[in-house]
């Protein structure tokens, strides 16, 4: 007879989740063509279920630019300029995309191995990194919940001793 304790033990296998993959990358710009080859084909070599590029200083006209082979969608955030800092590729079921005005982050919602997710992918500018990420999460409270995952480049230092001496 099984006892209660090999009973939970075998419930929590049952519902374990689907792996999901998720890569995240500082491009530093993708305007040389040779550099956009080689981003795509390493994320192809991945095979990540999401891919984040930060500082890719695209246009907005520029989003074909980004195109990797086998990705269904490609979301990027541009500011006033139509310069984005922020791009997403994506394999999932999408049913909503909010991205800010200053191309610094985009917000989206759908649906992952048959559950809600909201994966959200962050760039902090350099001035005012702290006040910004204060702002952004305050704005973002109430719209999370356990199924959000948030990527981001900080651009800001860890301690004193990381700071640049500008």
């Amino acid at each position: 007879m099984e006892t209660l304790s090999y009973q939970k033990a075998i419930h929590k296998m049952a519902i374990r989740r689907p792996h999901i993959s998720i890569i995240t990358l500082n491009v530093n710009r993708l305007n040389s063509p040779v550099k956009k080859h080689r981003v795509a084909e390493w994320i192809k070599k991945q095979t990540p279920n999401i891919c984040c590029l930060q500082e890719i200083h695209f246009h907005s006209k520029d989003k074909y630019k980004l195109k990797v082979k086998g990705w269904k969608m490609i979301f990027q955030a541009n500011d006033i300029l139509r310069r984005a800092e922020v791009s997403v590729l994506i394999d999932f079921q999408i049913n909503n995309v909010k991205k800010d005005t200053e191309g610094h982050s985009i917000m989206i919602k759908g649906i992952m191995h048959q559950e809600d997710i909201t994966f959200i992918n962050i760039y902090t500018p350099s001035q005012g990194a702290l006040k910004y990420v204060k702002q952004l999460l305050t704005e973002l409270k109430g719209k999370t919940d356990q199924n959000t995952i948030i990527t981001k480049d900080l651009n800001t230092p860890l301690s004193d001793m990381d700071r640049s001496s500008k």
